[in-house]
């Protein structure tokens, strides 16, 4: 087996986060809306499947090490069919052009045929990210228990933090729950039949082929990272493996809901974080059949991304608010909406790499802008700029100025922006985001986030780009 291991983990979640015991009090009247309990993650507006990938796999590249050779890209709802979304997540981390880009969609378990394709395959270090922001039916039970939100791992050579012992693969066309292009809604089968099938066709079988390779039995392992996108799932493969560990991922569908590709990772980061070496980890991906994994701890991690992403976020409690954001309603915003945002393909040829990785300029002068201009900004200079690339992404920045402005729109009011100072001397008008309640003090500290930019909703196009954010979020009160 290749001497391969995974470097790191990296979890992403929204700020927003969905009270389900406002659906059960607005849908009382129909019978919907669930039992109201538990809260499910929400993204913004300009969120979707692969910002909030690149929000997680910058949380794993901190703490990886060696240039990144290959970028897999994994979400069953990713906004283009027929546009790389891994390239454009390899130019927002200013990954090298020469870096194998893959995406991957159709197929819940996707993020974890990667991961073990990673661990089995060529030299070379290697970012898996996984993404998910899936539309649903106002009223259904999907509609409340998934949720939005991202996850990432980077494979490399040599000792990690978890090593692969074993491996089992079950292919099955069950159509527990399908999207068709046609109807972009999706569809679920009775749960009864969708767990009894998952369980006994390919999630017992995938996990003794997986428990049989490593040499172990269900008794050694000691966390499971199995996702639910039926209750009792885990709960039913366990008895029948033998196995008493907990299911980690139990925490994501009270706190934040089924993250759909994205749920395995973000169940192995919680694993990982929580694990001492030595411990055994099977981590399983369903969808149209099961990949299991049998890992080996072999080192503590005192970062804890996935845990974190938990704790942070802003309750949201109008039911209105959820569904003009997730798509189930259409508001008329009057003429002020009726922009046309068509985006060039010869300009974003030109400054798409660079926006997308928010790469300013340093001149001749020492004098760092964004973005670079053929004469540079600054005074003291009379000739055209020769720039050394600065990466702004991760440079600490501060708020010199903020506006609310109500009369610009925006799909989710009010539009924040301003002057956000950074350390290096960069001064940039930019966009605010996640800001929630009362606006940001001057001096407050901020965090750039790679977000929608912009959608044409003519041709449906979105352009992407940095906001501003604040550098620390709120932390949820802890549910009874």
């Amino acid at each position: 087996m290749a001497n391969r291991s995974i470097q790191s983990t990296g979890a992403y979640l929204p700020l927003l986060r969905f009270e389900r015991k406002a659906a059960r009090a607005e849908l009382a009247w129909s019978g919907l809306g669930g039992n109201g309990k538990g809260r499910r993650a929400v993204a913004g507006w300009d969120e979707d499947a692969l910002t909030q990938a690149v929000e997680a796999a910058r949380e794993a590249l901190a703490q990886a090490q060696g240039a990144i050779a290959r970028v897999v890209f994994a979400s069953t709802s990713s906004a283009f069919s027929d546009r790389s979304q891994a390239v454009i997540m390899a130019d927002a981390l200013n990954i090298a052009r020469d870096a194998e880009t893959a995406d991957l969609a159709n197929c819940r378990r996707s993020a974890v045929s990667a991961l073990l394709r990673a661990l089995r395959g060529a030299p070379g270090t290697e970012l898996i990210a996984a993404g998910e922001r899936r539309l649903s039916q106002p009223g259904s039970a999907a509609h409340l228990s998934w949720g939005d939100g991202a996850a990432a791992a980077v494979v490399g050579d040599g000792p990690g933090l978890a090593r692969l012992l074993g491996a089992g693969r079950v292919n099955l066309d069950l159509l527990d729950s399908y999207t068709s292009v046609a109807r972009g809604l999706p569809y679920a089968a009775e749960e009864r039949f969708s767990r009894d099938s998952m369980v006994s066709e390919a999630l017992i079988p995938a996990a003794q082929a997986a428990l049989a390779e490593a040499g172990l039995r269900g008794e050694d392992v000691a966390l499971a990272v199995v996702p639910e996108a039926v209750s009792g799932l885990y709960a039913a493969a366990a008895r029948k493996l033998g196995m008493t560990a907990p299911n980690v991922i139990d925490r994501l569908a009270p706190e934040a809901g089924e993250l759909g590709t994205a749920a395995p990772l973000f169940g192995l980061a919680l694993a990982l974080e929580q694990a001492e070496p030595g411990q055994i980890v099977l981590l399983a991906g369903c969808g149209n059949g099961c990949d299991v994994l049998v890992l080996e701890v072999t080192a503590k991690t005192h970062n804890r991304p996935a845990h974190q992403a938990l704790a942070e976020g802003v309750p949201l409690t109008s039911y209105s608010r959820l569904l003009s954001l997730t798509g189930g309603i259409e508001l008329d915003w009057g003429p002020r909406a009726e922009v046309n945002q068509k985006v060039s393909a010869s300009v974003l040829a030109r400054h798409g790499r660079e926006m997308h990785g928010f790469v300013g300029g340093r001149d001749q002068g020492g004098n760092v802008q964004f973005p670079k201009t053929p004469m540079p900004v600054n005074p003291a200079l009379a000739e055209p700029g020769v720039y050394e690339d600065v990466i702004l992404r991760d440079e600490p920045a501060r708020v010199v100025s903020i506006t609310a402005d109500r009369l610009n729109f925006t799909p989710d009011p009010p539009f924040y922006f301003g002057l956000v100072q950074f350390e290096n001397g960069a001064r940039v008008v930019m966009e605010h985001c996640d800001v929630e309640g009362q606006a940001q003090q001057v001096g407050a500290p901020l965090r750039m986030r790679f977000r929608i930019k912009a959608i044409d909703r003519q041709r449906q196009f979105r352009s992407y780009f940095w906001k501003a954010a604040p550098l620390a979020r709120p932390q949820l009160a802890a549910k009874e």
